[in-house]
């Protein structure tokens, strides 16, 4: 069959033509790099492993380890639906990468993997995640810092555990998130109509407990913001050896303490007629705590007037390092809630089933975590600090031709594809010899 000729207007005197027989064309051959990232890791083959899989073992066509990966590798491509995935079975660059050399699963074999899904696969894949942080440790650390942050996903549906947030003025999701650096802890799914730290007391026990196991020398500091500040929280934190650098909101008493250095403050921004801003610390006890605790004030005087902050610290140290070295860091945490809301579409909860939108929250991280390991073979290059979507599209993103036959897959992309140098030495990193 002839193939059909497209003809454009023409460029100066050459006519422009275009038809499809150019055979198979894929622009995501950059998926075979998080193929090799991987296989490294093992992350998606033991993602599958928390899985139930019920289906009779004669009637399978689709494994439960290709479909997971199929699923973790369409979001890192930018593939936010199931949807997507009638027209992406058959892209041969995400065959390739998921182990498979002929159609993949369907939207509907997807959804029915999705709704599987319970609580106790929910658990185990977070394991999986702390056990994956533990094992990019050559040695244990000497302390590490437990990021804690909420944010929400707006729910549009008839979703269970849908409620109206004032804060944030429409219906939604509340999901809480830890990280420890640039490693993904915990991302899990609440509703909003409860405080920023429900559950948050839970979750850092098992964390301690968990990671005590394997670094019981490390010393861990607990970080958040003031939506985090609970009494029984910081006494545990307290019983148990655990570090605190925590929020406060400010109260009458709080600045009552800060009346003579917030003076002085004033006086400086009058006297210079610029922003300045100072740390102050002292002890402070509320009524219902049995004893002081640390306070450091950062005092801030500017055109728009004073604008105080307050954080309680379990440690004695300098102010200016406390709050503005150690504190304020924890912005870069949400920099990686970023990555996975707005790039890797952690924001797709549209099932009426409570634990598929778990799934889904999850199969973002895992796709964050598999970038993350990409990302350690960039240091010292214009990537290392990319975002995920900056690192699909210069990356994964990459136009070939895909020639396949029973010898061998060839993968053909343009000579001038920008980044040749950066992906041939990733290549010779991730697959030696």
């Amino acid at each position: 069959m002839v193939p059909e000729k497209l003809t454009f207007s023409p460029l100066s005197r050459r006519q422009i033509e275009a038809d499809f027989s150019g055979g198979h064309i894929t622009a995501d051959a950059g998926l075979l790099l998080l193929r090799e990232v991987d296989k490294q890791h093992r992350l998606t083959q033991r993602l599958a492993t928390v899985l139930d899989d019920a289906r009779n073992p004669v009637l399978v066509r689709h494994k439960l380890q290709t479909m997971v990966r199929q699923r973790v590798f369409g979001v890192a491509a930018g593939y936010e639906d199931l949807n997507d995935h009638e027209a992406l079975r058959a892209d041969q660059a995400l065959q390739t990468a998921t182990g498979e050399d002929a159609i993949l699963a369907g939207k509907s074999t997807l959804c029915r993997m999705e709704q599987r899904v319970d609580r106790q696969a929910v658990i185990n894949a977070h394991e999986l995640l702390w056990h994956h942080f533990i094992e990019q440790h050559e040695t244990p650390p000497k302390e590490i810092v437990l990021d804690f942050d909420g944010t929400d996903i707006p729910v549009h549906g008839d979703q269970p555990g849908k409620f109206f947030n004032a804060y944030y003025d429409h219906h939604c999701y509340f999901p809480l998130y830890v990280f420890c650096g640039r490693h993904l802890l915990v991302s899990y799914l609440r509703t909003s109509n409860r405080s920023d730290s429900r559950h948050s007391w839970a979750i850092l026990a098992l964390l301690v407990k968990f990671i005590r196991q394997y670094w019981p020398d490390t010393r861990i500091v607990f970080r958040g913001d003031s939506g985090f500040y609970r009494l029984r929280l910081l006494s545990w934190c307290d019983r148990n050896n655990v570090d605190y650098l925590v929020g406060i909101s400010k109260n009458s008493r709080l600045l009552k303490e800060v009346d003579v250095p917030s003076m002085l403050v004033r006086r400086a921004h009058g006297e210079l007629g610029e922003k300045v801003s100072a740390t102050y610390r002292f002890q402070y006890q509320a009524h219902t705590w049995k004893y002081p605790r640390w306070v450091i004030a950062r005092l801030e005087e500017g055109e728009l007037g004073a604008n105080p902050r307050f954080i309680i610290s379990s440690r004695y140290d300098d102010g200016v390092k406390l709050y503005y070295e150690q504190y304020c860091a924890r912005g870069d945490m949400e920099n990686r809630i970023k990555d996975q809301q707005l790039c890797l579409f952690a924001d797709r909860t549209s099932s009426t089933r409570w634990w598929t939108n778990q799934w889904r929250l999850l199969l973002s991280g895992f796709a964050y975590t598999l970038f993350e390991r990409l990302r350690a073979h960039l240091k010292k290059t214009p990537f290392e600090r990319m975002s995920a979507s900056n690192l699909r599209l210069k990356l994964i993103k990459v136009g070939a031709v895909i020639i396949r036959n029973t010898r061998r897959i060839r993968v053909l992309m343009s000579d001038a594809y920008p980044y040749k140098d950066e992906l041939s030495d990733l290549v010779r990193q991730l697959v030696p010899g």
